[in-house]
């Protein structure tokens, strides 16, 4: 038996050392919210946080995780959808599908962590998640809309939604 430290707490977990953290984290824990993808580290889909470093949990095995290592998925972010990104995601309305948004978040995240004005480069150089449904635009529109500090307006965006009403 392992233990793993999730979302702020420590949980026991029985899984064949090779396991990806994904499955375990889906399967056992039932923390649904981070997707499978590609299965190959490309998509994105399945990224998560380990010690704040964004991983894609479904080629990482669950044996390099020790206790003492700091797991959060996008259930951990935010019970209520209350985090800035979170906030913007839907303020912009970025999701269309919405399978790869939950990875797509995590990513965000670290980055504004470590970047919180990034540039159009550092977006690009971070961002390495795929979105089948191409909201690229909106993604990059719903950053720079946490980066200048949730407001639409000092953003410089001009979007208008499918009611008629401009961002």
């Amino acid at each position: 038996m392992a233990r793993l430290h999730v979302n702020g707490t420590v949980r026991n977990i029985d899984a064949d050392p090779q396991t990806p953290l994904l499955w375990v984290l889906r399967e056992q824990l039932a923390l649904t919210g981070t997707k499978y993808g590609c299965g190959i580290a490309a998509c994105g889909a399945c990224t998560v946080h380990v010690n704040g470093t964004p991983t894609r949990s479904c080629v990482r095995p669950v044996s390099t995780v020790a206790e003492s290592d700091k797991v959060l998925t996008i259930e951990g972010l935010s019970a209520d959808g209350s985090h800035p990104v979170q906030k913007a995601w839907a303020a912009l309305d970025v999701p269309q599908c919405g399978y790869c948004q939950s990875g797509m978040v995590m990513a965000t995240v670290a980055l504004l962590r470590d970047k919180p004005n990034p540039s159009d480069k550092d977006i690009d150089d971070a961002i390495t998640n795929i979105c089948r449904c191409g909201t690229y635009n909106r993604i990059r529109a719903a950053i720079k809309v946490v980066a200048s500090g949730g407001n639409t307006k000092t953003a410089g965006l001009a979007i208008q939604h499918a009611d008629g009403s401009v961002t």
